[in-house]
């Protein structure tokens, strides 16, 4: 990170429960709330986006038992810039609020067919209600990144000076490229430096993780994150994803233990009926698997030749493939897992069975598959 913001402390507002629900065809049962709503406090998330409450009575009584758990995040809604949305957000006890406005003009013109000078009313009325009723504010500005800069910035002077406390810039439908997120974010933080800024990225061109760290690194101080990256269309920047990234990438440490995240992830997948990839960026159960004879030696000989950080931190393990691509040390390293010492010279002789096998199967060899080769080559012996 730049400058000051070296040390600024960064928040990750999760929202898995609101717009990770939001995910096509994704309902998650009470239960599941209360879950995953425990572990992410557990692992300590600092804030969770946990509904909207306006949805109705079942919503409502959803935030409520997330409310009487008395965790350590804190917890948000996800409100219209209106009244009523705002007063439904209160009856849940929750002392937090997100307020979203249609910010550009695009949406202004099309979506909701009415003027600047409307949606900065829209703003001050429903800021006002919520500062009266001593909530934490986050002003949300929907499609930001299509915005015009300066009216960004009105919208952003208004809420510091009604008492708001931070500003969320939304790349609604992730069209931004890291330096276009880096440039805009910077130029709000210096246009006003007072009001702390949010970063909410979505992954229609594959960048929400990339998006979010550029963010942060030009100033934002909160991050919206997903588990498992579940969100609207293509999804939101994947927890697991930018608490890594941030901390090998750019060196920043937001304290969240990371050794759950495996299971976490494996928690979300099964409640949003949405099964973990086995490639998943950090979590997948491949990103620790090596095949490829050159680098499984390398692997083998320190896992920092071809590992970026330790599995454990995620709470996976390593895994030694054999299959078409393997080599002797690989092969010899599998063997000596299932208890089974081989010479470099025999490894050598089966590896082209492995081979064959692998290429008329398909697919790797199984443990079974690797102890039938091993005693048949010692019954040709």
């Amino acid at each position: 990170m730049t400058g000051q913001d070296m040390h600024t402390k960064i928040i990750i507002d999760d929202t898995t429960l609101r717009d990770g629900e939001q995910t096509a065809g994704v309902v998650f049962s009470k239960r599941d709330k209360i879950m995953i709503a425990s572990m992410l406090d557990s692992i300590g998330v600092q804030e969770l986006e946990c509904g909207i409450p306006a949805m109705g009575r079942e919503e409502r009584e959803g935030i409520k038992a997330l409310v009487n758990l008395g965790l350590n995040a804190r917890l948000i809604t996800w409100n219209r810039a209106v009244i009523p949305d705002i007063q439904s957000s209160i009856d849940c006890g929750v002392s937090a609020v997100d307020i979203s406005l249609s910010v550009s003009d695009i949406m202004i013109q099309n979506k909701i067919r009415k003027s600047r000078a409307w949606v900065k009313e829209q703003l001050r009325v429903a800021l006002g209600f919520a500062k009266q009723h001593g909530l934490y504010v986050s002003v949300g500005g929907e499609d930001a990144s299509r915005a015009d800069m300066a009216f960004l910035v009105e919208l952003m002077r208004i809420t510091l000076a009604m008492g708001g406390d931070r500003f969320r810039f939304c790349d609604t439908l992730g069209i931004l490229d890291p330096f276009s997120m880096y440039d805009r974010v910077r130029a709000l933080r210096e246009a006003v430096p007072e009001l702390p800024i949010e970063v909410h990225t979505h992954n229609d061109f594959g960048m929400a993780t990339a998006n979010t760290i550029a963010g942060i690194r030009a100033g934002a101080a909160f991050a919206n994150t997903t588990v498992n990256g579940l969100g609207e269309r293509a999804g939101n920047a994947a927890l697991e994803e930018v608490v890594m990234g941030l901390k090998h990438a750019s060196g920043v440490d937001t304290g969240i233990a990371t050794h759950r995240f495996r299971e976490l992830s494996l928690f979300v997948a099964k409640a949003s009926h949405r099964p973990l990839p086995p490639w998943k960026a950090v979590v997948g159960e491949s990103v620790f698997a090596h095949e490829s004879g050159l680098h499984t030696d390398g692997v083998l000989k320190n896992p920092s030749n071809y590992e970026g950080f330790d599995p454990a931190e995620v709470g996976l393990s390593r895994t030694i493939v054999v299959g078409k691509h393997s080599g002797s040390s690989g092969l010899i390293n599998r063997y000596q897992d299932m208890g089974i010492a081989i010479s470099r010279s025999e490894a050598i002789h089966l590896m082209d069975r492995v081979r064959k096998i692998a290429q008329q199967t398909r697919r790797p060899l199984n443990n079974k598959q690797l102890i039938k080769l091993y005693g048949s080559g010692h019954a040709q012996g």
